[in-house]
């Protein structure tokens, strides 16, 4: 018989809504009187086919259905209960006078959560209900939850969203820092080459004149990665302007108004003096920095934790240069020294960051280990911007991955004592 009660009006919040589906009118009278009693909204079917048009009108949170009914089955209606789209888990409870094994694993894979066996036992049926309830309850927190947790990573999405074109401009600026990436003197050149491993990095290289025929090379690595460390090269870049000579603190200003360079060491002192007094932070940072005569080829270097300054001759061999020294900004008392070399013409001076020498193979294994220099002797015939190329896929080729530090480095190549600086 294909008869069903429609479901009754909206009942106060919080009571439990369940349909009942048997085809025995009597049945359903008994079940749906005791669901009543003990407070629950009730509706009935008489066929499967009828509760389904229920379950299209309204989600109810409970079903009690007989096994056995002319037409579709309760455990067919199950299967077609399940497949309807809901916006909460319904609780599916088989009403059978079955209990062989074989059936009940028929019904667990029709989707049917509990059994009760028929006659009904009142006790036995609030049980169950309450089971279900504690079920219904816990999936409707936890469907809560997810909603609070969907909208949270949806507003963390527009947070990062929001950050990554930030950082996006960040990388723009801080790739503006350096103004000219080559410079021709004539007599000779420089080639630079900064590459963040991330959107924004900790190193800075760059260069200035300290006077008609001198000029101040520098590369700087700021331990960390990312924001912060990007800011402080910012400030730092402040420090080593090309274009305020009186804002550079690798310069002093003579009595007689002009501008002279600082020893490569007091430099170094200074620049440590400030981290600790106006910077204040607990970063700290290496410093490689080289007063070059364009004249003479007489290069003075001071180096702070930064990787040893590689000189190539012209016939390819390299040197490398220094002793090490402390880095910028972690002991106030660090001390530095000076240290010198003559370029003759055709050769080059390279000063590079960690993230070249210490560049990681998949085996653990590190670039300078693996001969570093022959690498960069195997490049002698290449110039410039050339040169740097070269290196730079030789240092990816290593990694055989990403970069996971930031790759800075200037290439100083002289060819004799004539000389044009603007």
């Amino acid at each position: 018989m294909n008869t069903y009660r429609r479901p009754q009006p909206a009942q106060p919040s919080g009571m439990r809504h369940v349909l009942v589906v048997d085809d025995s009118k009597m049945q359903r009278h008994i079940l749906a009187t005791q669901l009543a009693q003990a407070g629950y909204q009730v509706s009935e079917a008489g066929s499967a086919e009828a509760a389904l048009n229920i379950c299209r009108e309204i989600q109810p949170d409970i079903i009690l259905s007989d096994w056995m009914m002319s037409g579709m089955s309760g455990p067919d209606f199950c299967r077609a209960f399940r497949a309807m789209p809901r916006e909460s888990y319904g609780y599916f409870i088989l009403l059978t006078s079955k209990s062989e094994k074989e059936e009940v694993a028929l019904g667990l894979q029709s989707g049917a959560d509990d059994f009760l066996t028929k006659p009904v036992n009142g006790h036995e049926l609030r049980a169950r209900l309450q089971a279900g309830e504690r079920i219904l309850r816990m999936e409707r927190e936890l469907t809560k939850k997810n909603q609070l947790l969907t909208a949270t990573l949806q507003e963390l999405s527009a947070v990062h969203d929001g950050i990554r074109r930030d950082l996006a401009e960040a990388r723009k600026l801080q790739q503006s820092l350096i103004r000219e990436r080559h410079r021709d003197f004539g007599n000779a050149q420089i080639t630079m080459l900064l590459q963040p491993s991330g959107q924004v990095g900790g190193d800075l290289v760059g260069f200035f004149p300290i006077n008609s025929r001198r000029i101040g090379l520098y590369g700087i690595d700021v331990s960390g990665h990312g924001i912060t460390s990007a800011l402080m090269t910012a400030r730092l870049a402040s420090y080593l302007s090309a274009s305020s000579p009186e804002q550079n603190i690798a310069l002093s200003q003579t009595d007689l108004g002009l501008y002279e360079g600082r020893a490569p060491s007091d430099l170094a002192t200074v620049m440590n003096r400030l981290v600790f007094t106006e910077i204040q932070t607990e970063t700290y940072l290496t410093l490689i920095y080289a007063d070059i005569d364009l004249a003479s080829g007489r290069v003075n270097l001071v180096q702070a934790g930064h990787p040893h300054p590689i000189k190539q001759r012209a016939d390819g061999r390299c040197e490398e240069l220094g002793d090490g020294g402390l880095p910028v900004g972690l002991l106030e008392e660090a001390t530095y020294e000076t240290f010198s070399t003559t370029l003759a013409p055709g050769e080059r001076l390279i000063l590079m960051s960690d993230g070249i020498t210490e560049a990681t193979a998949p085996d653990g294994s590190l670039l300078l280990d693996h001969g570093l220099t022959l690498a960069i002797e195997d490049l002698k015939s290449h110039r410039g911007q050339d040169f740097l190329d070269a290196l730079f896929t030789h240092v990816q080729a290593f990694a055989d991955g990403p970069l996971t530090d930031d790759i800075s480095m200037i290439v100083f190549e002289y060819n004799g004592p004539t000389l044009r600086v603007e």
